[in-house]
């Protein structure tokens, strides 16, 4: 990957809708070009989709958490059970003082009880640790361009 790559990821983050006539223009190639290359990147896995952003608040999940989830077993298989709960978005295996650490989002603090519920009904959890978030300073995408 060259740093056109890089740019071309770059300005495909900012708006991922945009003419790849200006994507071309941006990085200095044709539109043929930049769509050739932006091709490759998906077909090499750079890019693994294209999506929308929403407002969780917009759409109902207001109420951000990171939950940390204690297992009594291993939780490497688990991932299936942890995806069948529609409210986490966001599951990983961790290492530390608990197994998985899941991203939360609900309408209500009832909510997110009623989901603590369904992770403790999963087979091997043995307790959580909800962090409820009350602001989010910033969100940022992964960087194309090596730190």
């Amino acid at each position: 990957m060259d740093h056109i790559d890089r740019e071309l990821l770059t300005q495909l983050q900012r708006d991922a809708a945009q003419p790849y006539s200006a994507l071309g223009q941006a990085v200095g190639l044709s539109a043929g070009a930049a769509h050739e290359r932006v091709r490759k990147l998906r077909e090499r896995g750079v890019i693994r989709r294209t999506t929308v952003e929403v407002d969780p608040a917009a759409v109902g999940g207001g109420v951000l958490a990171y939950v940390m989830v204690d297992s009594t077993a291993w939780m490497g298989d688990s991932a299936r059970d942890f995806a069948g709960v529609p409210e986490i978005l966001e599951a990983h295996v961790i290492a530390g003082s608990a197994s998985v650490l899941v991203k939360v989002r609900t309408t209500t603090t009832e909510q997110l009880q009623d989901v603590l519920r369904r992770i403790y009904a999963i087979d091997g959890v043995s307790g959580t640790q909800a962090t409820v978030v009350l602001e989010t300073f910033f969100e940022r995408p992964v960087s194309p361009h090596p730190a």
